[in-house]
């Protein structure tokens, strides 16, 4: 599959919405679980998903686009977010900021532009394609893995449908 640039627009701008269908007005047994102690609930997704939107996407997509200045990314803190935030404050949060790097997107990247380039602190040099189609599987995989959390809640209620509920699997 070819990436295209107005397809990701179309998976970037849902997952808000998305995200406040799924989650919105759930209680907080359901938004604070844990796979397991390490592992992040529903809400610190959209925490994370916050920080992304703050110091990840746009930012690294300009500095690939600049002609000035270092190409070299700083490395992304997978955990910096205010983790005392009410999920509603961390939707309208999230909500706000992916509208904004949406607007910034469609203004500044074109079609021509995609092949810039960018060095990623693990990776090396990267391109603003991979980067623009890893932001939008990087939505698809959170999106995963708060439903499979979700999920994961009632595995032992299941009783023996286990095996054929495959969320369940892990």
């Amino acid at each position: 599959m070819v990436y295209d640039l107005q397809e990701a627009i179309e998976i970037l701008s849902r997952t808000p919405k998305v995200l406040r269908a799924l989650l919105e007005g759930l209680d907080d047994k359901w938004t604070s679980f844990q796979k397991h102690d390490q592992a992040f609930s529903p809400s610190d997704v959209i925490g994370h998903l916050i920080g992304g939107e703050r110091t990840d996407w746009i930012l690294r997509t300009k500095m690939m686009l600049s002609t000035e200045g270092s190409k070299k990314f700083s490395p992304f803190d997978r955990e910096d977010f205010d983790k005392h935030l009410a999920l509603k404050d961390r939707l309208d949060q999230f909500e706000r900021l992916r509208k904004q790097n949406i607007k910034t997107l469609k203004e500044l990247v074109t079609v021509k532009d995609l092949q810039k380039t960018g060095i990623h602190p693990e990776f090396g040099e990267v391109t603003l394609q991979q980067h623009l189609a890893t932001w939008v599987v990087h939505d698809l995989t959170h999106l995963f893995q708060i439903t499979e959390t979700l999920a994961l809640r009632y595995k032992e209620s299941v009783g023996p449908w286990v095996p054929y509920l495959r969320i369940l699997d892990t």
